[in-house]
């Protein structure tokens, strides 16, 4: 699970910013929120941003997203840019390095990760470990005299001849990780720390990405998936009797093979695959309507395609989040509300924390009627950003305000900007 990320000279960031997920005393919903996943170490299942249009909320989630991403990248060259972009609102920021900090806890053993780079090249980067109660080095990586220098540390071992093979392939522009991908190795401590980002951090989702796809492959190959969806989409009261999915092939023509070839970069196989057989493997989806005609019921199968935005919305949002939930994942979704019914935000997420065992969610939104849902949310699930004159993003957390116990409503307090992160509109 995700304990904290801190970020510094990032997007809007600038100063040093921490968002974190460890909860506070508090014992509200205990049992549905707060994992305590090593002996005095609790965290949220969830987290929530509210912030004003062009505050930070998104870079929030994109300071994830690239971790994720540049753990795994190969760079054709050393000469490629790294994809991190420095605060550049002001002159000196700009020229400086990007800093993260990610605490985590995968099999119960905490880890800490430290990434410092810039455009180019990647300063440093150390990751540690607490294999009892105090932290040990995996590796620490700095950058001299235009090369990459790795150390492992002394519980860790690896043969000189993978460490010089590591070192190799490791390009300035590029994570240990990457080049570890590309040797014949088996180093235990950073398989399990590659696996947990690869198969415990998920995409990220935006208000335009395409999640039916997805979701309908799941729900064709996962009978378990395709009930708990359907439960979700009659609660939500779509009319929606049966999702039927199924798979067809569907002709090629031969200038769809030699775009597919060169756009697609298809395997060696792929290529004469479809030139033999000449077609694709496609997921198609129906949903079943049930409906009553002259005092009749009748069922009529309608494409997805035909679906309401909400209704497919719905539908790959709950794929997603069965994933999270079966993987004991992490998941972001920004501007969750895209699409959703007021009412469906609330069942979404409560949905989610009744499903989850260890899997995160953190959403972006502007639905403040959560402030008020003290039937569902705990009060340390807020978090605020707030975009100063500089144009630098401060964060920071509903839990640090005095005095929240004596406040009837927390949505009205945060509407009148009692906790800021809301537009000044004259």
């Amino acid at each position: 699970m995700v304990h904290s990320l801190s970020i510094k000279n990032f997007l809007s960031f600038r100063d040093e910013v921490t968002f974190s997920f460890e909860a506070t005393k508090d014992t509200h919903l205990e049992e549905s929120h707060v994992v305590e996943v090593v002996k005095g170490v609790r965290l949220n299942k969830l987290g929530i941003i509210y912030g004003y249009n062009a505050s930070g909320k998104s870079n929030l989630i994109e300071a994830f997203q690239f971790l994720r991403s540049f753990w795994f990248t190969i760079a054709d060259s050393k000469d490629e840019e790294t994809g991190v972009i420095p605060f550049m609102l002001d002159h000196d920021s700009r020229h400086n390095p990007c800093e993260f900090k990610l605490i985590f806890y995968h099999n119960s053993i905490k880890y800490t990760y430290y990434l410092k780079i810039n455009e180019d090249a990647v300063l440093q980067e150390k990751l540690d470990y607490y294999p009892g109660v105090q932290p040990a080095n995996i590796f620490d990586r700095i950058y001299e005299n235009g090369v990459s220098i790795i150390n492992f540390g002394n519980k860790i071992k690896v043969s000189t001849v993978v460490k010089d093979e590591i070192t190799i392939k490791c390009l300035p522009n590029i994570s240990v990780f990457a080049a570890l991908n590309q040797v014949n190795a088996n180093i235990k401590e950073l398989n399990d720390v590659s696996g947990w980002m690869k198969n415990n951090v998920m995409p990220g989702i935006e208000p335009l990405t395409r999640l039916q796809e997805f979701t309908e492959n799941m729900v064709l190959e996962n009978q378990d998936c395709k009930n708990r969806i359907l439960l979700h989409l009659q609660a939500a009261d779509f009319n929606v009797s049966d999702i039927n999915s199924r798979e067809i092939k569907k002709e090629v023509s031969d200038e769809f093979i030699s775009k597919a070839e060169g756009l697609l970069r298809l395997s060696s196989k792929e290529p004469e695959r479809l030139k033999n057989e000449r077609s694709i493997k496609m997921t198609e989806t129906e949903f079943g309507h049930l409906v009553t005609n002259n005092d009749k019921k009748e069922i009529f199968n309608l494409p997805i395609e035909w679906q309401s935005d909400g209704t497919k919305r719905v539908f790959g949002l709950f794929g997603a989040i069965f994933k999270a939930v079966e993987k004991n994942a992490f998941l972001s979704v920004d501007e969750i509300e895209s699409k959703l019914h007021p009412r469906l935000i609330e069942y979404v997420i409560e949905q989610f924390l009744r499903q989850s065992e260890q899997s995160q969610l953190l959403v972006a939104t502007h639905y403040d009627n959560l402030f008020d849902e003290e039937d569902l949310l705990r009060k340390d699930n807020f978090w605020f950003t707030e975009k100063g004159e500089d144009g630098s993003t401060r964060l920071y957390p509903l839990s640090g305000f005095n005095g929240l116990n004596r406040v009837s409503s927390l949505q009205k307090a945060y509407k009148f900007g009692k906790f800021g992160a809301v537009p000044n509109i004259d």
